[in-house]
């Protein structure tokens, strides 16, 4: 490892000889101190958050060091490797020297542990720019997380123009399985798109029996079937609340789908109950979901209307469904966690691989917390019973949709915390006690990046692999007819 060090301070960057000494942490961005990190993750590059004329980094693990230097701090992958595994089940020590008009500091330095624990090679994620009504250029990315490649599963723009748009969202997989996933396409060309083993089509789900197509997916863990939420969705634009703008919903229910048998049936359609967000525990017999019940009067005759009057009444609550993988069959629901008790809002459960925590997204009150800065994560223990808010991964700002890594070790999450607008992914360590570790942001070769982007990345998913269909592939099938679904009283028949 002397090589490492020996070549990098022959490219010319070298610890100063001289410097002042500071008591604080470096002004870093991202903020990358004191994290827990995969060991087969990317390479952490930062920058000053400010302006400095140079900076120089010195990573150790023991005698082994990486210096590197200049604008920002960006070590070489094949360096930043063989530190992390030296590093391993430890902490790789940071040194930052900053120079500002010919005077050279070094900050406190902090540490970075690598954790013995891997996570999924990569994560998808959509794409959109924050203008709440213009999607003409969105795309479903993917992003190997042990390096920084990045390429488009699919791009709305390719069989579509800016006049007739399409949105595109929701992709979903079948146990982290790229080679079984779907995705909607909306309004122009729409339909859902499933593609599953290599074959891919086109489905119309809107049938005169339920509420609306397919909207919000969960794939069983090994059966060819998907449970959907079905929405009557709206938005609102706030002139004085600081959460610009409410989606809600004026009705849903809960589907299931038979992906071989191309069947559809109502498994929740209570009209005074509003389903959403279903997600399959990891054993295939139990379906989570949230639920919020309200009743609309009698002399109603817009239920938007009625229902933005009083958005702050939609209290949801936390439910679990048993299900018979080999009776098709689904049991009564049942209460988990009642968020209205405590004059709140629970939504998009999701449910560590083994089967012990729950996390879900609190608020003050509506579904979709994206758009809610109190938006917190919780956990609850399924063993112990006990709940709590997430503090040491929450922020001041919004944390909403999360998703847990096959082997349950890791969680990513959006979150607003950076600036209230951009939602931007974010990793921690989740300990065999349900405690998360600080989270860090999405590394990335520049690590300005995100903040030079301006897009927003939405449901960030763990992928086993990446999608290797061709976006082009895809595009063909969304030029074809939807192939209709039937309707039947219950699956299994």
């Amino acid at each position: 490892m002397t090589t490492i060090a020996t070549m990098l301070a022959a490219c010319g960057h070298k610890i100063p000889e001289k410097y002042l000494e500071s008591d604080k942490l470096p002004n870093i961005y991202p903020d990358y101190t004191n994290v827990t990190v995969p060991i087969n993750m990317a390479p952490l590059t930062f920058q000053i958050d400010g302006k400095v004329d140079e900076v120089v980094a010195r990573l150790t693990v023991g005698d082994q060091e990486v210096i590197c230097g200049g604008n920002k701090i960006q070590p070489d992958a094949d360096d930043w490797r063989q530190l992390a595994e030296a590093a391993k089940g430890k902490d790789i020590k940071v040194e930052v020297y900053v120079e500002e008009n010919g005077n050279w500091t070094r900050f406190k330095p902090f540490s970075i542990y690598v954790s013995p624990d891997s996570i999924d090679a990569y994560i998808s994620y959509r794409l959109i720019p924050p203008s709440y009504i213009a999607y003409e250029e969105l795309t479903i990315n993917q992003r190997c997380l042990e390096n920084y490649d990045e390429s488009i599963i699919y791009d709305n723009l390719l069989c579509t123009e800016s006049t007739q748009s399409q949105c595109i969202n929701c992709h979903n997989y079948q146990q982290y399985n790229p080679e079984r996933m779907q995705f909607h396409a909306r309004q122009n060309m729409g339909g859902t798109v499933i593609a599953y083993d290599g074959s891919i089509k086109k489905i119309n789900m809107r049938n005169d029996s339920i509420l609306s197509a397919g909207v919000y997916p969960t794939w069983h863990p090994w059966l060819p079937l998907i449970v959907y939420s079905t929405n009557m969705t709206s938005q609102i634009f706030h002139s004085v609340n600081p959460n610009k703008i409410e989606v809600f919903d004026s009705e849903s229910d809960l589907i299931a789908y038979d992906v071989e048998k191309n069947e559809v049936t109502n498994i929740e359609n209570d009209p005074a109950e509003m389903e959403c967000f279903p997600f399959w525990a990891h054993d295939g017999k139990t379906l989570y979901y949230c639920s919020a019940h309200f009743e609309y009067s009698d002399t109603v005759t817009n239920k938007s209307k009625d229902f933005i009057t009083r958005t702050q009444e939609a209290k949801y609550n936390l439910y679990k469904k048993s299900f018979n993988p080999e009776t098709m069959q689904f049991g009564p629901r049942e209460l988990v966690f009642a968020a209205d008790s405590l004059d709140k809002s629970a939504t998009l459960p999701r449910i560590s691989p083994d089967g012990r925590y729950l996390m879900f997204t609190v608020a003050k009150y509506g579904v979709f917390h994206i758009w809610h800065h109190d938006a917190d994560l919780w956990m609850l223990d399924l063993q112990s019973g006990k709940v709590r808010n997430m503090e040491e991964i929450n922020s001041a700002d919004t944390e909403s949709y999360h998703s847990w890594s096959s082997n349950g070790k890791w969680v990513v999450f959006s979150s607003r915390r950076y600036d209230s607008n951009y939602t931007r992914p974010f990793i921690a360590h989740i300990d065999a006690n349900g405690h998360g570790s600080k989270p860090f942001e999405l590394p990335c070769d520049n690590p300005d990046n995100h903040r030079q982007l301006l897009k927003s990345y939405n449901i960030p998913e763990f992928m086993r692999g990446p999608v290797t269909i061709k976006p082009q592939r895809f595009a063909d099938v969304l030029k074809q007819e939807a192939e209709p679904v039937k309707y039947v009283s219950r699956l299994g028949k």
